[in-house]
């Protein structure tokens, strides 16, 4: 299920809007949110964490210097990498579907080497 279009092709944008990273984020979000996760703790965690990508994103977007907008979109990369801990660690336990944890670890790739060519066209070279 991919998110549906954030603005009609006659409305204004932001930005954010043209940056494939920020709808495969919002997919990801959308499929944390249907896996069933127990226990609450994980939950709470890749729920957060799952935002936390989507946010991070966006706030280094409005950044207008490239040391700040590096510094959000690695905040972003390594919630993105938590996203993928959690969903090993379910699958590890036997809680998610191969197929679920397939889908949400093929966004989460995604998502991270292009936060990953994001973060080096800001200025900063530093790898997680």
């Amino acid at each position: 299920m991919t998110v549906p279009a954030l603005a009609a092709h006659d409305e204004p944008t932001l930005a954010i809007d043209r940056l494939d990273v920020y709808r495969t984020a919002l997919d990801f979000a959308a499929l944390a949110s249907r896996v069933r996760v127990t226990p609450a703790s994980l939950r709470d965690q890749i729920e957060r964490a799952s935002a936390s990508i989507v946010l991070n994103l966006a706030e280094g977007v409005g950044r207008t210097s490239q040391p700040d907008q590096a510094h959000f979109f690695t905040i972003a990369r390594g919630s993105a990498l938590e996203c993928a801990a959690v969903l090993d660690l379910l699958r590890a336990r036997g809680t998610l579907a191969p197929e679920a944890h397939r889908e949400g670890r093929g966004l989460l790739v995604r998502v991270i080497q292009m936060l990953s060519r994001l973060i080096d066209r800001s200025g900063s070279h530093r790898r997680l």
